[in-house]
């Protein structure tokens, strides 16, 4: 069981904004039919119903304000463990609907009526749709607090912040470092949580309401039943899934002020690129964080020193020997382009042996010129 906050008024206070926050989703479950449960389609609307409004109100000053000179880290952390006080005090209010019969009448809904949506079933869905739009909102306060851009009308992007905050990644289970603020006795029940949470690629809404509700069912498989398990799972999961949010965004946020700073320092824009690229392919594989660092890196070099490349863009097999050629070319101290390799190299791990190799090559070159 989570310890009760010390502050009485802090938790008349959370459980008052908790109370209001399922008023309304409890008018946002009393419009979805049986068909929108059963179908995945719930998601769907609460997508729309979360993040529309919430979006244009919630960007950067709007934390700045309520947290002036506090660094993103310490606004973040405050954001889980509040979004975990209200998942918890959630689960409490709606212990009562995991019950077996529950888990039996999901799979028999049918029906286009609202009002052939079980009492029961409709006040499980108060509890799935509030911890889902409550962790989709969070993800989404995280990705603000990092900056990183995200276009909500963007397919692509509404995807992405749906992966994070429901910690989907096909073939994947929750990441073990996740897990550390998770008490013993119960990170196996939150192990099984997730490992019901490996997606398909399919990425259309309702499918991801359907695996949604499906792994919320495990409240109710579990033998032990009622409030100390709902309260247990629905805090666990929501530290769970910032504590991932935070990992991806604040590393992503790492990568983007990598790629800022070398964009800044270079005094060779066009060779830093083409630099940039020899060290990533070295290792014939590209990391997540290498593309990242490349795409950046072409934005910023476009935006602060007018420079496109049209020739790097079409390249399908890079020749280090064009690269050298390039590098012969240009004038001055390339010291600066040397900096840009070893950081390259890092920006994913250690420094593998291939890299090092081109670090080797070009160190040799810039002392030559």
């Amino acid at each position: 069981m989570p310890k009760p906050p010390t502050d009485a008024a802090d938790d008349d206070a959370d459980r008052t904004a908790v109370e209001q926050e399922r008023s309304e989703i409890r008018e946002f479950v009393k419009g979805l039919s049986a068909d929108d449960i059963k179908s995945g389609n719930w998601f769907t609307k609460l997508c729309a119903q979360a993040m529309s409004s919430y979006t244009a109100k919630v960007d950067w000053q709007y934390f700045q304000e309520r947290y002036e000179g506090v660094p993103p880290d310490g606004i973040v952390d405050q954001r889980i463990k509040m979004a975990a006080r209200y998942a918890a005090i959630e689960g409490g209010l709606s212990a009562g609907a995991y019950t077996a019969a529950v888990a039996s009448t999901i799979g028999t809904l049918g029906g286009a009526s609202p009002a052939t949506v079980p009492a029961a079933v409709a006040t499980m869905m108060v509890d799935v749709a509030f911890t889902s739009r409550l962790q989709l909102r969070l993800a989404y306060d995280i990705a603000v607090l990092y900056q990183i851009p995200l276009d909500l009308s963007d397919p692509e992007d509404l995807w992405k912040l749906i992966r994070v905050a429901f910690t989907i990644k096909s073939g994947e289970v929750v990441q073990e470092s996740a897990l550390k603020a998770v008490p013993l006795v119960v990170r196996q029940v939150i192990k099984r949580f997730y490992s019901k949470g490996v997606l398909n690629a399919a990425k259309g809404l309702p499918v991801v309401g359907k695996f949604l509700l499906q792994r919320n069912v495990i409240k109710i498989g579990i033998p032990v039943v009622g409030v100390p398990l709902a309260v247990v799972l629905n805090r666990y999961t929501t530290l769970v899934a910032g504590r991932h949010a935070q990992a991806v965004f604040r590393n992503e946020a790492r990568v983007i002020e990598v790629a800022e700073r070398l964009s800044k320092r270079s005094r060779h824009p066009q060779a830093m690129l083409w630099v940039a690229w020899l060290v990533i392919r070295a290792n014939r594989k590209i990391a997540d964080d290498e593309a990242l660092l490349m795409r950046h890196l072409v934005r910023l070099v476009r935006e602060q020193h007018q420079v496109v490349d049209e020739q790097l863009a079409r390249l399908v097999d890079i020749d280090p020997t064009e690269v050298w050629q390039r590098l012969d070319a240009e004038s001055g101290d390339l010291s600066d382009l040397l900096d840009v390799a070893n950081q390259v190299a890092a920006v994913d791990g250690d420094i593998n042996a291939r890299e090092r190799a081109v670090i080797s090559e070009l160190q040799d070159r810039c002392r030559q010129g």
